[in-house]
This record gives C-alpha cells, sequence and structure tokens, in this order.
C-alpha cells in the first residue's frame, strides 16, 4: 500500500512527517553532527517559518501528530513489565569479619 500526501509519496516515516509538516524533520531536532554555527543557522531558520503565517498552526500540527502516533502505538509503548528486585545480601553480624 503506498502513502501520499498531497502528490508526493511518502515511503518511510521520516518522509510522511516531512510531508504531513511541511519542513524537514532535521530542521526541528538537528542533526547529531552539528557545529553550533550550524545549530545556530537551523533555530533562526526554524524561527523564521514559525513566524510565517502559513505555517502558525504548525506547533497545533505537530501536537496532533505525536497525539495520533502516541493513540496508535500505546500498547507497545506503555508495554511496562515489573522486574524483580534482586535479593539483599545480609550482612555479617561478626565484628572483625574479612570483608
Amino acid at each position: 500500500m503506498r502513502t501520499y500526501i498531497g502528490l508526493q509519496q511518502a515511503v518511510s516515516a521520516e518522509d510522511f512527517a516531512e510531508l504531513a509538516l511541511g519542513t524537514p524533520i532535521e530542521l526541528w531536532l538537528g542533526v547529531e553532527s552539528e557545529s553550533e554555527m550550524e545549530r545556530a543557522a537551523r533555530l533562526d531558520a526554524a524561527r523564521d517559518i514559525l513566524a510565517d503565517p502559513e505555517y502558525r498552526s504548525l506547533p497545533d500540527d505537530v501536537a496532533r501528530i505525536a497525539a495520533e502516533v502516541i493513540e496508535t502505538h500505546a500498547p507497545e509503548l506503555f508495554n511496562v513489565v515489573p522486574l524483580a528486585r534482586p535479593a539483599r545480601r545480609r550482612r555479617s553480624s561478626r565484628k572483625g569479619a574479612a570483608a
């Protein structure tokens, strides 16, 4: 099954998010190897985009998409299994016992 946003095909989850939001994900999340100068430029571009009236609803869109992902994957996200605690060691009550 193929998924299209407008005329563009979304092949991966990253494609879907980028096409749904209209901006690359890296713009908001950054990349691991970016320098301080690249980070400052990226954040400056992000501020410019958020100031554009065309993207005024972007924060709401992101919140909606995140809520949909959480709702869809809630069983896996919240599948918490309690772990057994290891038994406590008893301390020796003898004085002068070697440690």
